[in-house]
């Protein structure tokens, strides 16, 4: 009897099982002595099993068959190198939150919650259905809501709960809907039934409709434009809840695109409503990032953009990319938040140094050097199409940029630096589509010419802000509020669905949603 089978597995199961019994101890555990310890060991173990998981997939061929759960959860070697980072990422914030929350009394419901919200992060990786993908995505933000509200004091952390609940909910009914069209149409809930029936006759009617209304919910889930309010408000919760959220919850949709990527293939719509969302929220949150001065709150307005970076590169079928997106902006945002204090100082000390203007012939030679250079690169890698070149070679000019009136040889130094940094990030976007992730790239040259045009445009707005600032400080004005799309969002969701504690908070709060969110300032 073979019981390699059984043994992955098991194997597979084992990082969730695990965090859902530290979850378990932790519950039930009020000596914060014990708390951590038993908390981080289980994780530990998690993490080990993750990577002689991730070790396994890559040293088989075939993925091993699972009679139990076959047709319901699968793991792959894009699933296995995931639940590592997800692993590591949710250990290391857990060792930084047994220093942060220290003496706080709630500690072991928050143990809890993140115990939860890591197992089921890990179940969402595995599932290869629909009924178990729906269900544990709406586990993780049912444990989150625990993390979120883990200050039930302040009023901006419970608005953003609010939100993010009436978003999970709708986002729950859409991933229902689109589950009860594919099924009817394809007899079956499995995602390679699904893949097969594509394979086979095309996306009818009913899975176009439902591939549209899985792109509306992860609209919902990831935190685009105009649902984006509750992801910039959560800031008011503990530091290590934003890390976890920014780096390794919010970027699930990302990978919910990834595993429905046939599904996308097919359906034009669907890879249309992407390009939009993802676009505009680029574009937009981009240009609010720069007028923001909270750090946690920029970091927050960075991961917005970067979001809708990652569903645009989904909707132009770049899915390597995605992932490989998907993986760089966990490590980044979670360092990012976790050293939020140490950049606080770097800031301090940046705005000691007299600060010059951007010299304007840099704004106009960046994007040619950086283009060119992409070229050269496109024309011995071949890894992407030479229209993703152009939008990078915009996304990266700024990578050029040099201050007016710098000495010749500081200007050498930084165009080496920037082309160096140009060629490392190529370079590793070009390792990524030699890894054996199982990924399939289905690159639109239509929509990519939109999406071209549409980093051009904000291009030029990015290098209008550099050249003559003070010409534009209506659009910053705008840009700071957030071009007040989140108001309409907060007063809808507060009329619609109004809460006990805003109420009661209205008079004492004001500004609660009429205002730009006084928390960045």
């Amino acid at each position: 009897m073979d019981l390699y089978p059984l043994f992955s597995l098991l194997v597979a199961l084992a990082p969730g099982v695990l965090m859902l019994s530290a979850a378990g101890l932790c519950r039930g555990t009020h000596a914060p002595g014990l708390l951590w310890p038993r908390f981080l060991t289980m994780a530990t173990l998690a993490l080990g099993s993750t990577v002689l998981g991730l070790v396994m997939c890559l040293a088989q061929t075939v993925p091993p068959r699972w009679p139990l759960v076959a047709g319901w959860i699968e793991a792959g070697p894009l699933t296995a190198l995931l639940a590592v980072l997800v692993q590591f990422l949710g250990t290391v914030i857990a060792a930084f939150s047994s220093r942060y929350l220290q003496g706080e009394r709630a500690q072991p419901r928050y143990a809890f919650a993140l115990g939860g919200v890591m197992a089921a992060v890990h179940l969402l990786l595995l599932a290869h259905h629909w009924l178990p993908l729906i269900a544990a995505w709406a586990a993780v933000g049912l444990f989150l809501q625990g993390l979120l509200c883990f200050y039930p004091d302040r009023p901006f952390a419970l608005l953003a709960a609010h939100k993010k609940r009436l978003a999970d909910r709708l986002a729950d009914l859409l991933l229902l809907s689109a589950a009860g069209l594919a099924w009817m149409e394809v007899g079956s809930g499995g995602l390679a039934e699904l893949r097969l029936h594509l394979q086979a006759f095309g996306a009818t009617a009913a899975l176009q409709w439902s591939a549209v209304l899985l792109v509306l919910a992860v609209i919902l889930r990831t935190a685009l434009l105009p649902v984006h309010g509750w992801l910039i408000q959560v800031m008011e919760a503990p530091t290590p809840v934003s890390a976890l959220l920014h780096a390794g919850v919010v970027n699930l949709g990302g990978l919910v695109l990834i595993r429905f990527a046939p599904l996308l293939d097919s359906a034009t719509p669907a890879r249309w409503l992407l390009v939009a969302f993802g676009l505009l929220t680029a574009v937009a949150a981009g240009l609010v990032m720069l007028t923001r001065i909270s750090i946690k709150v920029r970091l927050a307005w960075s991961t917005v953009a970067q979001m809708g970076f990652m569903v645009l590169e989904c909707g132009l079928g770049l899915y390597t990319l995605a992932a490989l997106h998907l993986i760089g902006h966990s490590l980044y945002k979670a360092h990012s938040f976790l050293a939020a204090s140490s950049v606080v100082r770097q800031t301090r000390l940046a705005k000691m140094a007299q600060t010059a203007r951007v010299a304007t012939l840099s704004l106009m030679l960046a994007p040619v050097i950086v283009g060119a250079w992409l070229a050269v690169a496109q024309s011995w890698l071949a890894a992407w199409p030479a229209w993703w070149s152009a939008i990078l070679a915009l996304a990266w000019a700024p990578l050029m940029w040099w201050p007016q009136g710098e000495s010749a040889g500081l200007l050498v130094r930084r165009w080496l630096a920037g082309l160096a940094m140009v060629t490392g990030l190529a370079l590793l976007a070009w390792l990524g589509h030699h890894l054996p992730l199982g990924l399939h790239d289905q690159a639109d040259p239509v929509s990519g010419g939109v999406a071209l045009i549409g980093m051009g445009l904000f291009y030029l707005v990015l290098a209008s802000l550099q050249w003559r600032p003070e010409g534009l400080e209506t659009w910053r004005r705008w840009s700071y509020a957030g071009f007040y799309v989140d108001e309409f969002y907060t007063r809808m969701a507060l009329r619609l669905w109004p809460t006990d504690w805003a109420r009661a908070s209205a008079p004492a709060s004001p500004r609660l949603t009429s205002s730009p969110l006084s928390s960045s300032t």
